[in-house]
């Protein structure tokens, strides 16, 4: 080994070492950034997207259930059902009316940064390409507003007075 390559995996060694004692942070590579979808418009990347990354099964009344049949003019209007876990409960927003009151750019963001309760993808979805989270923003734009904002989440011990999915693990009985 030369001694500019032991240099380098010292200094790269120590720059492990100190990362490891820091939070981990999203980190956006040359690589993930330049990985998107291409489409003939950003709203078709969007909707494909959209329909890939399973973001109707939860922001979409009956979407799951019915196996994917429900009208497009009727995605991402929230989900008065809830997921109910160890965080509490909460409830699938209504996109539509959340980017109606977002800036794009800031839309984005909250995807890059937001660290929110599950079941939402949060880890996946900061993964994204910034190209892919713009294409997805200009198609639920694309579809208007419509519906109603969704419930408010429950805080863990709260009582929730709309449905909800149990989704806390259950361990086998001994026998």
């Amino acid at each position: 080994m030369t001694r500019t390559s032991t240099l380098a995996a010292a200094a790269c060694l120590l720059g492990l070492a100190t990362t490891a004692c820091q939070p981990a942070k999203p980190v956006k590579t040359a690589a993930a950034e330049a990985a998107h979808v291409l489409a003939a418009t950003d709203i078709e990347a969007g909707r494909y997207l959209v329909m890939t990354s399973g973001c109707n099964d939860c922001h979409t009344p009956g979407y799951a259930p019915s196996g994917g049949k429900v009208p497009e003019a009727q995605w991402l209007m929230g989900n008065p059902v809830g997921f109910k876990g160890p965080w509490g409960v909460t409830y699938p927003h209504n996109l539509r009316i959340t980017v109606a009151n977002m800036p794009e750019d800031a839309w984005v963001e909250m995807l890059n940064t937001r660290e929110g309760a599950p079941p939402m993808p949060w880890p996946s979805v900061r993964n994204m390409s910034d190209a892919d989270k713009r294409a997805v923003y200009r198609y639920i734009r694309s579809l208007g507003p419509g519906g109603q904002p969704a419930p408010t989440a429950v805080p863990p011990g709260g009582r929730p007075t709309m449905p909800y999915e149990d989704m806390s693990i259950v361990a086998p009985k001994a026998g």
